[in-house]
């Protein structure tokens, strides 16, 4: 078995394969200062509720963009797993030619995204990664990553309207009844959904413009659903591109050694 992690900086979420099938699949608070026996023990935890033996797992995999928590991931796979850690980062041959500015910069996750998407659904593509902060990456039909927009994430701007005004209370994100708002709390979730679908879809316009080329849009993250219901431009919903990407990347590593 295959336990691939997914490091981010609000959520980790850990997949265990077997195989290509994704068996089970769970989610932590990302929490820098959780120590490896923490981790361990969770995750022992969820293999006994889960009845999977955790003795079968041969492998970890982990893309991460909380740095400080690497060590604890390390000591955790050594200790609980018998495995030494694999850590995707800029380094690895996905089959792609990054045509980053500074390939070093980019978070293992935008790299995992875009390797996952071209693999599953072709190229030329663009994948929306709703979390923290949204990231939106394009491939090209030539296999160059050209990189792409990082904004801040639907849940970032609720909280970040909450924090910085002194009567506006804070709303749970979702998909309002109308556009037009008949209360303040409606009138929020009307103007942060409608607006960041507006947000979306504008930039994937631009994007399309200047690529010059008609790509696969893909949509992952956990609000990629609630996003993609009402943009014109996203076509596929895959919430576990990343722990797939991750599978497969082993899947390619692997056999290259």
């Amino acid at each position: 078995m295959l336990l691939t992690i997914d490091t981010g900086n609000t959520n980790t979420t850990f997949g265990v394969f077997d195989g290509e099938n994704l068996i089970k699949k769970w989610r932590l608070s990302t929490v820098p200062e959780r120590t490896s026996d923490e981790i361990g023990v969770l995750l022992r935890q969820f293999f006994s509720l889960g009845n999977i033996d955790f003795q079968q797992v041969l492998a970890i995999i982990i893309s991460s963009v909380v740095p400080q928590l690497n060590p604890a991931f390390q000591k955790m796979s050594a200790d609980y797993f018998r495995c030494e850690a694999i850590f995707v980062d800029y380094t690895f041959d996905l089959g792609l030619k990054i045509l980053y500015e500074s390939p070093k910069d980019i978070g293992a996750d935008r790299l995992v995204d875009a390797f996952a998407a071209v693999e599953k659904y072709g190229k030329p593509c663009i994948v929306c990664d709703f979390g923290t902060a949204t990231t939106i990456d394009v491939v090209n039909e030539r296999s160059e990553y050209l990189g792409g927009i990082i904004t801040p994430g639907l849940s970032v701007l609720a909280d970040t309207l909450f924090q910085k005004t002194s009567k506006l209370p804070k709303v749970e994100v979702k998909k309002p009844e109308k556009v037009i708002g008949n209360s303040t709390v409606t009138s929020i979730q009307s103007g942060i959904y409608h607006g960041y679908i507006g947000l979306v879809d504008g930039i994937l316009q631009k994007m399309i413009n200047e690529l010059g080329e008609k790509p696969q849009i893909i949509a992952t993250g956990g609000l990629a659903a609630l996003i993609a219901e009402n943009s014109d431009l996203i076509t596929i919903v895959d919430e576990t591109l990343m722990l797939e990407g991750l599978r497969l990347i082993y899947k390619k590593t692997s056999l290259l050694r």
